[in-house]
């Protein structure tokens, strides 16, 4: 159970991310060329390479909350009763959604204390470097919102469903 502007939304996150990736692998391969072979190093490679690696991770982390890639230990919620499940499992949500809704509101903060200042070597704001916090943060709030909206209103339904 989805919404299915919030499935394109994570497609288009996992498409962003991959373009990236293959933006961070030829950056990198282009400042080893440039360190061993031409042996003149282009210096913004690794500061860009840097803030791509924001870019892959941080909307990422989101798209794997909202699919359940993510790291968990459920050896001791399973043993539960499905009640208590239940109930862990809402609680797991509010907070998740809290975090990412902290985590945007003082990134954002972060976006415009910064935007006067320009990373070295790349001129372009310092900003850039949080702005991806602030998108990880929204996607958080949006992904574990619908998750919200669906453990309420399907309830064991949706349980069933999730553990699948």
């Amino acid at each position: 159970m989805r919404f299915r502007i919030l499935d394109h939304l994570a497609r288009i996150m996992a498409l962003i991310g991959g373009l990236a990736l293959v933006g961070l692998v030829a950056i990198t391969g282009w400042q080893v060329w440039g360190r061993y072979v031409l042996n003149d190093t282009p210096t913004w490679a690794e500061r860009l390479s840097l803030l791509l690696i924001l870019v892959v991770a941080l909307p990422l982390a989101a798209v794997g909350l909202r699919e359940n890639f993510h790291l968990g230990i459920s050896f001791f919620v399973e043993a539960l009763p499905k009640g208590a499940q239940r109930a862990i499992a809402v609680f797991n949500t509010v907070t998740l959604g809290l975090f990412g809704l902290a985590m945007a509101t003082y990134s954002w903060t972060l976006v415009a204390g910064t935007w006067n200042r320009d990373i070295p070597l790349l001129g372009v704001p310092q900003a850039f470097q949080y702005i991806p916090l602030v998108i990880c943060g929204v996607l958080i709030v949006l992904f574990m919102g619908e998750r919200l909206w669906f453990q309420l209103r399907h309830g064991e339904r949706f349980f069933d469903e999730e553990r699948d």
